[in-house]
């Protein structure tokens, strides 16, 4: 007994990295969870977002007719990401709104968080939302092609462009938030940049759609995950510069 009370006891503390690691992901996960909040309150990107998406589809399946044979495989990956791209941009511009209309812009900036992390909680709630809209939209254009869209390649190339283009128009929305036209804004700043991503994703759909082998969506997907890498990097490095801009 005397031997055990001689010995003495350290207390091992946790890795920093570790203790770093957690305190971003919460606070990222905050940021997300109460925009995530706020969406379910009122619904109202959502709902914007995918009756946008949904017309945009109604007006190019009456347009070009997408049961047509050649039309379906040659048309419709564009039109499909016509879609996308058209409603993840409205609601984008909305990933900022709800700070400009309170504003509450200053309390984000003030708030004892990585900036890092609040890119990451916004980027988060974006492609949440997105991909729901996306979901909700994908059976509407099997409908009207006759295809089938939830197999793995497409779903696969999906996922792919929509994380670099959500990441990219996360960033754009925050520089565009103060200007008094960012809804014209944000599509001159997000396409521009993020054309690679849509015409990468636009291939490696129309490869899905004509059922070839994955080796011949292998670049496509190769594209899509490097710009995915570059961005999901620099973003949310650079998005600590656009909040000091927001600040000043």
């Amino acid at each position: 007994m005397w031997e055990a009370l001689r010995k003495r006891t350290v207390a091992i503390p946790a890795p920093r990295f570790e203790g770093r690691l957690a305190s971003f992901a919460s606070q990222a996960m905050a940021v997300a969870a109460k925009d995530l909040r706020a969406e379910l309150r009122t619904k109202e990107t959502a709902s914007v977002t995918f009756v946008f998406a949904l017309l945009v589809l109604v007006i190019f399946n009456f347009a070009f007719d997408l049961r047509a044979g050649d039309n379906r495989t040659l048309a419709g990956p564009g039109i499909l990401w016509v879609s996308i791209t058209l409603g993840a941009m409205m609601g984008l511009s909305h990933v900022f709104s709800k700070e400009r209309e309170q504003g509450s812009i200053e309390g984000l900036l003030l708030c004892p968080v990585d900036r890092s992390a609040i890119y990451v909680g916004k980027f988060a709630a974006a492609l949440l939302l997105t991909a729901a809209v996306e979901l909700a939209i994908l059976p509407p254009f099997a409908l009207f092609t006759d295809l089938s869209v939830f197999l793995p390649p497409l779903l696969l190339t999906v996922t792919l462009g929509t994380i670099g283009f959500v990441a990219v128009g996360t960033l754009f929305s925050a520089m565009a938030v103060h200007t008094r036209t960012r809804e014209l804004m944000l599509p001159l700043l997000v396409l521009p940049v993020a054309i690679p991503i849509i015409v990468a994703a636009i291939e490696g759909t129309r490869v899905g759609f004509e059922g070839k082998p994955w080796s011949d969506m292998l670049p496509w997907i190769t594209i899509l995950t490097a710009f995915d890498a570059v961005f999901l990097i620099l973003c949310p490095w650079l998005f600590q510069y656009v909040m000091e801009e927001m600040g000043s």
